[in-house]
């Protein structure tokens, strides 16, 4: 005991002196993360814990928008709240994925984190996300500011899960020098769009087949734009019933057009081998494709004399209706949620929508989308359409039903059963999913 008491008081002699060695300088303070950080001098002079909150994102690691991130919009929003800082930890786009399943296990989350949109359902259902609506009191005011449209990938069963962070969508692009050969204009119905792509189809004066149309796979973000602008659902407006809808007269004719279209050889993309989207149209292969924003930085990289056009989804029955993709900002359970509620609204006000858009974020601000430099940018052209396009149901199901559509549209385009034979089998699948949420 003696000789515990004397190296006891050994080890207080020794902190005491070390205090007095360091005089006044300022003691570092070591972040949740094990990141050592300096504690502002509005923080110390307040009393206030400094907040450190991890922001986990999949911006790649080599890119502008991460640049952005970390050189331009941390340090203003740190310098704008102090006492707050931010930690951002980049991941690969699957790896993101799971590495958030992972972390709910073990209660290691991040605070806040930008989630592909399709990724919000499964994890509402986990309960690991913050119902925005119903736990910050200003949840509508920030809300109002961002597009409706972008919004929808975020609510589900009337709750918001999440922030639009920034969008896309599809529109058609078509070649130019093909089409005023044949002396057409680009299509604006689905009728003219079905005559164009049977017009274009055939071979080219090497005897090259050429196709109309291509489409590089049959899942759902493929698909809706045709089933909604066609007139049909997948769901109801509640999702919680497919049949009467995903199997509707106007959600099969959709398909029927698609069918008949490849049986004509006029549109391909989605077997093994075809040639790659990219390629096949700036060598003239593909007359036309539903693509978005990322496509113009491709074809410019790769085929930088392509002629082409752009123009929104042609209209049917139901209207121009692209289908919504983009990614959320959200905040887990575990969070410290006033801090990252206020990075929420930091990274959604204009200054960042406008940052990024610097970078081809497409903004969801409507603000930000007033500004010059936004309505002049190379995405310019997907502006209008992310007006109309319409988000994939938002349920927790939707990727065991995604991959239940491709399979059953496949079996129709290669003939095994007609597309009111598949889509009615696919309404009692989708109905038992949507049951089970």
């Amino acid at each position: 005991m003696k000789k515990g008491k004397k190296i006891l008081a050994i080890i207080m002699t020794t902190v005491i002196s070390l205090a007095a060695l360091t005089g006044c300088k300022k003691s570092p303070v070591i972040s949740e993360t094990g990141q050592t950080t300096k504690e502002s001098a509005e923080t110390k002079n307040s009393g206030q814990k400094e907040v450190t909150i991890n922001f986990w994102h999949h911006y790649s690691a080599q890119s502008a928008e991460n640049a952005t991130l970390e050189t331009v919009l941390i340090p203003k929003f740190e310098e704008e709240n102090p006492g707050i800082k931010v930690n951002p930890v980049s991941h690969e786009w699957a790896d993101l994925h799971e590495k958030i399943l992972i972390s709910a296990k073990s209660n290691t989350l991040p605070d806040v984190a930008r989630l592909d949109s399709a990724w919000i359902p499964e994890f509402q259902k986990m309960g690991i996300l913050v119902p925005l609506d119903e736990e910050m009191s200003d949840y509508s005011s920030v809300a109002d500011g961002l597009l409706e449209s972008a919004m929808a990938t975020a609510t589900i069963g009337g709750h918001a899960y999440g922030l639009a962070l920034n969008t896309n969508t599809k529109i058609l692009f078509y070649n130019t020098e093909a089409f005023r050969k044949a002396g057409l204009d680009a299509p604006g119905t689905m009728e003219d769009f079905m005559n164009t792509i049977k017009t274009l189809s055939g071979t080219n004066e090497n005897g090259q087949t050429v196709w109309g149309y291509n489409e590089p796979a049959l899942a759902g973000w493929n698909l809706c734009p045709f089933i909604w602008s066609f007139g049909g659902e997948l769901t109801n407006p509640e999702q919680t019933k497919a049949n009467g809808y995903i199997n509707s007269d106007k959600t099969v004719a959709a398909i029927q057009m698609l069918a008949d279209l490849y049986k004509a050889g006029a549109i391909t993309g989605w077997n093994s081998g075809d040639i790659p989207m990219t390629d096949g149209f700036g060598t003239g292969r593909y007359m036309m494709m539903l693509e978005g924003p990322w496509k113009i930085a491709e074809l410019a990289g790769a085929y930088p004399d392509m002629e082409y056009g752009t123009v929104d989804m042609p209209a049917g029955d139901g209207g121009s209706h692209s289908v919504l993709g983009g990614e959320d900002i959200a905040m887990f359970n575990s969070a410290n949620k006033e801090a990252a509620w206020k990075f929420m609204q930091f990274m959604t006000d204009e200054y960042a929508q406008i940052a990024m858009a610097k970078c081809g974020q497409i903004p969801v601000n409507k603000k930000a989308l007033e500004n010059d430099m936004v309505k002049q940018a190379d995405f310019a052209p997907f502006l209008e359409a992310i007006k109309n396009a319409k988000s994939r149901p938002t349920v927790a199901s939707w990727s065991e039903i995604d991959n239940e559509l491709s399979v059953t549209v496949t079996a129709v385009m290669n003939g095994e059963k007609t597309a009111k034979e598949a889509m009615d089998e696919l309404a009692v699948k989708v109905d038992a999913l949507l049951a089970a949420e």
